[in-house]
Order: structure tokens, then C-alpha cells, then sequence
């Protein structure tokens, strides 16, 4: 099989993924397959900056509002919808861009990586989850820390459900996480990449990243959480528990205030996008820009030329 053309734009949160890929896929006939693990979710809009209903209309784009706040959603069930988008897009005669900030969403879907079986131990996970209550979920990623290390680098404490999920597949199989996910992939997936990132100075990002959280919530992010509470989507383990929402739904819930809520979101925020340029730094494919050094045009006109020169070839 021909090796098929695939454009891939990464970077951390608010360093303006969205409005760049927007104009690459009108300049080069494009539709574009999201890789954001929070975007896939039905009713949350606001905090996770989905593109816009205009946006949406301007370029058709994949991977957005695919199941609700409750559901559980794997990366191996991303990956195969990935492909399924990415080959639709070919097969129509567009040109396929996947971008996003969710670094192991992207990885699933270039280098076709295997997933660990799904094993489940109720009785363990309830234990942990015990535990979590008992001591916060700290206690809970210091013993996946001791089992997995390599894992536990990758995964939040907060983010209890992956913890919890990563420590059952080590007890479960014998083996940490990590070590599935070494394997040979599946399938080598037939693309010829051509991988980008962006980036800005630290001060400038950061300053991106507080003036975003101010505008989603002049745009109603309390409103959306709310609603998402009235429809039930607050009990158990939802996507509620995730950056941009956790932290209003504590000021919801009384334990914190308002002001408390949008300062701690913007800490997390920034402490998020830290995490994400560290784990694309490491992916040497990838073809850095500094926004802060370079503008969008000549960000845009280098990948278009670069990608119009191996559509050629």
C-alpha cells in the first residue's frame, strides 16, 4: 500500500492550534480530525475550547462529540476512529490533518500502538478507590509510581480513573502498562508523516493561557457546568472530573469560591501545557515554530509549501 500524505500539528493549550489549522486546511483542501481527549465529549463546549459552530461549518472536522460525559472512552476506541476519519478523508480526495494536545491520542494514532487488555478486578478497584477517599489520590499514584513508574510519569494524580486503571492492568496481567504499550503495533499505520509543533516563550503562553480561562468564563463555563450537573453528568467518574471542569464544580459545590475556582484553574491550565510540551519534546519528528519568534503566515506558507512539495512526489 502507497504510503498515504498526513499532516500533524501538536502543542500545548492556547498556543493557537485551532485558528492554524483552520487556515492549513483551506490551503490545502484539508478537514481535520481532532486529538483532544476532552473534545470528543457531547455538552462541553466551553472548557475544552471545541471549535466554534462557525468553525465547524468553515472546515468539516472528526472526532468532536463522540459520546457523552458519562461514557467511558478508551484510546484504543479513539485510535480506531482516528483511522476510520483519516481514511475517509483520502478516499474522498481531501487532505487529512489530525491536531490536538493530547499527546497519547496522537501517538495511538501515527506510530499505531498496541492497548492492554481490559481486564477488571472489581474488588480491587473498589479498594483503591477507598483508599482515594481516605487519603486523596495522591496515596493511590505513589503505589503506581512503585509498580510503573514510566506510567505514573504520564498520568495526573487527579486523574484517579487512569490511575486506578493503569495499577488493575499491572495486578491483573502481571505486567505495568507501560509494558503493553511497548509492544510491536498491530498495524504500522500506512502514513508518510509530516509532524509540526508549536510553541511560544513561556511568559507569552502563559499569558495566553489566563486570558483564555477569562474568556470561557465571560463565554458561560459556569452555566455549562452547570447544566452538565442538572443533567446528571456530576455523579460517578465523567469527564466532570477533568481540567476546566473540576474546578468550577467545586465552586459549585461550596468548596471553593469563585475567585479560588478561577485561579486554581488557570495554575492547573498552565501546569497542564508544561506537561504537554514535555511529552512532544520528545518526539524528535516533530518540526518546531516558536510563535513568539516566527508569525502564523510564515508558520503557514513553510508547512504548505512543505506539504504541496511531497503531494508532488
Amino acid at each position: 500500500m502507497s504510503r498515504l500524505p498526513l499532516l500533524v500539528l501538536v502543542g500545548p493549550t492556547a498556543v493557537g492550534k485551532t485558528q492554524l489549522s483552520l487556515r492549513l486546511a483551506e490551503e490545502l483542501d484539508g478537514e481535520i480530525v481532532s486529538a483532544d481527549s476532552m473534545q470528543v465529549y457531547k455538552f462541553m463546549d466551553i472548557g475544552t475550547a471545541k471549535p466554534t459552530p462557525e468553525e465547524r461549518r468553515r472546515i468539516p472536522h472528526y472526532l468532536l462529540d463522540v459520546c457523552l460525559p458519562n461514557e467511558s472512552f478508551s484510546v484504543a476506541r479513539y485510535q480506531r476512529l482516528a483511522w476510520d476519519a483519516i481514511a475517509n478523508i483520502h478516499r474522498r480526495g481531501r487532505f487529512p490533518i489530525l491536531t490536538g494536545g493530547t499527546g497519547l491520542y496522537v501517538q495511538a494514532v501515527v506510530d499505531g500502538l498496541n492497548f492492554p487488555p481490559q481486564p477488571s478486578d472489581k474488588q480491587y478497584r473498589a479498594k483503591l478507590q477507598a483508599l482515594a477517599q481516605e487519603e486523596g489520590p495522591e496515596a493511590v499514584h505513589r503505589l503506581l509510581q512503585r509498580v510503573d513508574p514510566e506510567t505514573a510519569s504520564r498520568i495526573h494524580p487527579n486523574n484517579l480513573r487512569r490511575v486506578v486503571r493503569a495499577l488493575e492492568i499491572c495486578r491483573c496481567t502481571g505486567r505495568p502498562m507501560s509494558a503493553h504499550l511497548k509492544e510491536e503495533p498491530r498495524q504500522k499505520p500506512p502514513y508518510d508523516l509530516h509532524m509540526y509543533g508549536l510553541t511560544r516563550d513561556r511568559s507569552e503562553l502563559y499569558e495566553r493561557i489566563n486570558r483564555r480561562v477569562d474568556e470561557m468564563i465571560a463565554a458561560g463555563l459556569v452555566a455549562e457546568v452547570k447544566v452538565l450537573v442538572e443533567m446528571g453528568f456530576a455523579e460517578g467518574k465523567t469527564a466532570l472530573q477533568a481540567l476546566g471542569y473540576k474546578e468550577i464544580l467545586a465552586y459549585l459545590q461550596g468548596l471553593l469560591t469563585f475567585e479560588e475556582a478561577v485561579e486554581l484553574l488557570k495554575r492547573d491550565t498552565r501546569r497542564y501545557a508544561k506537561r504537554q510540551l514535555t511529552w512532544f519534546r520528545r518526539d524528535r519528528r516533530i518540526r518546531w515554530f516558536n510563535l513568539s519568534e516566527i508569525t502564523v503566515a510564515q508558520v503557514i506558507t513553510t508547512i504548505t509549501q512543505d506539504m504541496l512539495k511531497a503531494l508532488a512526489e
